[in-house]
């Protein structure tokens, strides 16, 4: 009977069925299975109401869609092209810090390519960067920044694992704190290589003049303070996530509606209600994901699956590296929320029992989850960025390669270099 309600729910799966039906199918019948009552599944969902981290997801959300819908993306562009489009490569290098940043704040990789794409490739091509190396940059960085400050992804892996009680404990600003040395490396990381490209093909130097400096400052005066605030509010201890993402939200929304008047506030219902499906699909993802998270802790389901992978693998430092391949895989397969919700009441357990800090995971896993969003059959930045650029999906493929290579050599520095990780947290 097991076997045949498995078979069932994997066909509904492979025909469409939404994923939270899935997810609650499977912990009801769990349940179910060990005589306790469903009403454990409508627990779980009261329970989110009492988790003082969660507020900051609907507050950075609503911030994120109101930066995406003004003109704080082109402002922030003209701001580290007058600041760093001197240096040979410098354009490439101000697209990576850009896609960064503009993806942490609105933790969605497809809004990046979508809203910076329309303005950085056109400037890569005509500084002669070459259009390979300019659809394969923006395809991969598309998806930087989902392990930087204040990226959702990072607060979503610190409300699941919140539930395991562990040793040192997740807090979502450890979190923000552990992710920003990994993400300087990708960072610098591609910035090196965007120099070595700019000299071997000849790129000309933009030349930035004081005047212009000083004219991108004054554009982009209301933005620049952001991430100083959330940054260190968090970090001197003075803010928690939740008052960092009111701060944000307010600060954002009295900006763009109130200040710059680039959103009318009849617009302003409509951007909240797109900013809220999101919030609201997630929502309902994590309270049926927790309720299952419950029943594979009373199943004792990590255990065992401990155990079997125990029985072949017993060095810390392999499991890690088949962690970062069955994360590769699982990142081409789904996106960023559904797999951080899936896997982590899976991962998590079986790696404390290699003695891998919690938090130290929670970067290796979105870093490699940060690389399968633009790998591969499935990919979702590759179709987003195909669509943008009107290019063929097997031509991103070929122009990401490189920047693919350099990024999992990234992950790999950082999956077995906790310290780059773990330096500002503890």
């Amino acid at each position: 009977m097991t076997w045949l309600i498995a078979g069932v729910l994997l066909l509904l799966a492979a025909l469409g069925a939404p994923l939270f039906a899935l997810i609650a199918a499977v912990a009801l019948l769990g349940f179910h299975a060990a005589g306790q009552e469903g009403v454990a599944v409508a627990v779980e969902f009261y329970r989110l109401a009492d988790m003082p981290a969660l507020i900051a997801i609907p507050l950075f959300t609503l911030a994120g869609y109101l930066l995406a819908e003004s003109q704080a993306p082109q402002r922030m562009v003209r701001v580290t092209n007058a600041l760093l489009g001197w240096l040979p490569g410098g354009l490439a290098i101000v697209a990576v810090i850009a896609c960064a940043m503009f993806t942490a704040f609105t933790g969605a990789t497809g809004v990046t390519i979508v809203a910076l794409g329309a303005v950085l490739y056109p400037a890569l091509l005509q500084q002669k960067y070459g259009e390979k190396f300019s659809l394969g940059l923006l395809t991969a960085s598309g998806s930087l920044g989902l392990i930087l400050v204040p990226s959702m992804p990072l607060i979503l892996y610190g409300v699941v694992a919140q539930q395991f009680h562990t040793t040192p404990p997740v807090t979502i600003d450890a979190l923000f704190k552990a992710g920003v040395l990994p993400c300087a490396l990708m960072v610098l990381l591609l910035g090196i290589y965007s120099v070595w490209h700019a000299r071997r093909v000849g790129v000309t130097h933009a030349k930035v003049s004081a005047k212009e400096l000083l004219a991108a400052l004054r554009g982009a005066a209301w933005e620049i303070p952001l991430p100083f605030v959330i940054l260190g509010g968090i970090y001197s201890g003075k803010l928690a996530a939740s008052e960092a993402a009111a701060a944000t939200a307010l600060y954002v929304l009295v900006v763009t509606v109130l200040v710059r008047r680039e959103i009318p506030l009849r617009k302003l219902p409509a951007i909240a209600r797109e900013a809220m499906l999101l919030v609201g699909a997630i929502l309902v993802i994590l309270g049926f994901s927790l309720a299952l998270t419950n029943w594979l802790i009373d199943a004792e389901v990590p255990e065992k699956l401990f155990q079997a992978i125990q029985a072949h693998i017993t060095s810390r430092g392999t499991f890690l590296l088949i962690l970062n391949v069955f994360l590769l895989v699982f990142g081409m397969l789904l996106e960023g929320f559904p797999a951080i919700i899936i896997l982590v009441p899976l991962v998590l357990p079986v790696a404390l029992h290699y003695g891998v800090d919690p938090v130290h995971l929670g970067i290796v896993f979105l870093a490699n989850l940060q690389l399968g969003i633009f790998l591969p059959p499935v990919g979702m930045n590759l179709f987003i960025a195909s669509m943008r650029f009107d290019k063929p999906v097997i031509m991103l493929v070929r122009a990401s390669l490189p920047f693919f290579l350099i990024l999992f050599g990234a992950v790999l520095a950082i999956t077995y270099w906790p310290e780059l990780s773990l330096a500002l947290v503890r």
